[in-house]
């Protein structure tokens, strides 16, 4: 696959690559071409990095040529930011799990209660969509870390430190109102071990933080209907 993108908005780069993420399969390989340099439309390294770090693709190589940044990358088993300019709300996950990178869409598991607790609260009218969540309500989705497991217990706390400065970046840069943390486990690992769930003390990326725990169906600790309190709270720090 082969991507170069010109004088469109950088903002848009990300979607771009959800799109080809979810036309793609593991293994498959990718070429960005983009102008190099500081200001709109170009790219400085560190930044195309993250996009296709959270575009769901394994960064091979990244250098510059005439003038633009060429990335080569290799499509994991994962799930793809869907983020841009002027989201309400994101909400960040753990990590995807196999399952759901399968299927191409975040809290797949039929346990989980992410989709029909995020429609009961009003941030959301379809289940299972995610671009229709970012594109009709301004609702963007991300993860700590990128890399797909059977379980999130399974993941160190050196990946979720990286995952969280990947994600505070894309928060400066696309300034969403609020930011969700779906479960806590990686909050705690990488921000604030003491904390509990709700509004954090202080902001992250610049905008108001909210912790909820685990939508997974296995978290007997919470119930649907406080699932759904969580994000009406959360929605409200978005307004």
């Amino acid at each position: 696959m082969n991507l170069s993108w010109g004088e469109l908005p950088r903002a848009g780069l990300p979607l771009e690559l959800a799109r080809l993420h979810w036309r793609s399969a593991p293994g498959d390989s990718l070429v960005v071409r983009v102008a190099a340099g500081g200001e709109e439309p170009a790219w400085e390294p560190d930044a195309l990095a993250d996009v296709i770090v959270g575009g769901g693709f394994g960064l091979e190589r990244l250098d510059g040529r005439g003038g633009r940044l060429v990335a080569t990358a290799t499509r994991i088993r994962s799930l793809p930011d869907t983020v841009g300019p002027a989201m309400r709300l994101l909400v960040c996950g753990l990590n995807p799990s196999q399952y759901a990178a399968d299927r191409g869409v975040g809290y797949a598991r039929p346990g989980n209660r992410f989709w029909p607790a995020a429609v009961e609260a009003g941030i959301l009218t379809r289940p299972h969509e995610p671009l229709h969540a970012l594109t009709a309500h301004g609702v963007g989705m991300t993860d700590l870390v990128k890399r797909a497991t059977p379980r999130a217990d399974m993941l160190s706390a050196d990946e979720y430190r990286a995952g969280t400065a990947r994600v505070e970046r894309l928060v400066h840069w696309l300034e969403p109102r609020a930011v969700c943390f779906v479960g806590l486990a990686g909050w705690r690992a990488a921000v604030d071990r003491r904390a509990g769930t709700g509004l954090q003390p202080k902001p992250f990326g610049g905008r108001p933080a909210y912790v909820m725990p685990s939508t997974s169906g296995l978290n007997a600790h919470s119930s649907r209907a406080d699932l759904v309190a969580h994000l009406i709270e959360a929605a409200f720090l978005a307004h």
